[in-house]
């Protein structure tokens, strides 16, 4: 086992997407999953029911904590919900900077369509997040909502992920599994380049946590010292399979298949 990941996130008591899904793909990917819990949701594959907020002292001291003793090779953000948390989360992260990579998915809707992000706070996650990510990983709604570009084919991504490079990302990978077509296209835009990715649709509604369990699965390779586009390709490799193997868990947005992995290890 190496690489230790520090997942910044909301629980998801269903399992299949935030803290639970992270620690399940960076386990998978032979990594160490450590966790700063932002927020309680009540959930099931239906949708969200309930969120319960988690003081800002409390996340302060879980990253603070965890940063001290275990220390980290990479960061993965995922659902923050408010400016005082993304501002709570981004003063406790700041320091690395520079020094381990930090992977930024800005949750801000759930499968079933329940808020994950206070809209007013979306200024502050261009303000405070963006400009400390080494890689930011929006899908089309997202980097809709973080750019005001429409998001609607490979041409537009690029755009997109221009002017999300321009707010302070240093790479962007556009996520097009909200855009239709046979095939979902994903874009990785860094400073040396462009890189595309196309794969056949995987027709299943259990795709509940692909955004989580991607992001951390790029992490997770990005700590074990391999390269972006590499952390990329084999982070989905991973989420395909585990799309292709769902269980077939719930009546709703169904969990993947975490707990296979995939070869070879770096």
């Amino acid at each position: 086992m190496k690489g230790r990941v520090l997942i910044i996130a909301g629980s998801d008591s269903g399992g299949g997407a935030g803290i639970q899904a992270d620690i399940k793909a960076v386990t998978a990917l032979d990594g160490y999953a450590m966790t700063a819990i932002t927020a309680l949701t009540a959930q099931d594959t239906r949708g969200v029911h309930g969120v319960l907020p988690v003081p800002l002292d409390f996340i302060r001291q879980q990253i603070r904590l965890v940063l001290d003793d275990l220390g980290a090779d990479a960061v993965k953000t995922g659902m923050l919900a408010t400016s005082d948390v993304i501002e709570t989360v981004a003063a406790g992260i700041a320091a690395l900077g520079g020094r381990v990579p930090i992977v930024v998915d800005p949750v801000m809707v759930a499968k079933g369509g329940h808020a994950l992000l206070d809209p007013h706070s979306v200024g502050t996650v261009t303000t405070r997040l963006l400009p400390l990510a080494d890689l930011l990983t929006p899908n089309a709604p997202e980097a809709e909502a973080l750019t005001g570009l429409p998001v609607r084919d490979l041409d537009s991504m690029r755009a997109a992920a221009a002017k999300l490079r321009e707010l302070g990302a240093k790479a962007v990978l556009m996520k097009g599994g909200h855009i239709d077509g046979a095939e979902v296209t994903d874009l990785l835009v860094t400073a040396a380049g462009e890189h595309v990715w196309a794969s056949p649709r995987v027709e299943t509604r259990h795709t509940h946590g692909t955004g989580c369990t991607l992001a951390s699965a790029i992490a997770c390779g990005l700590a074990q010292g391999l390269g972006m586009a590499d952390s990329v390709d084999r982070a989905r490799r991973y989420v395909g399979e585990a799309l292709r193997t769902a269980p077939g868990y719930g009546h709703g947005h169904g969990p993947l298949n975490h707990s296979h992995t995939v070869r070879p290890f770096p």
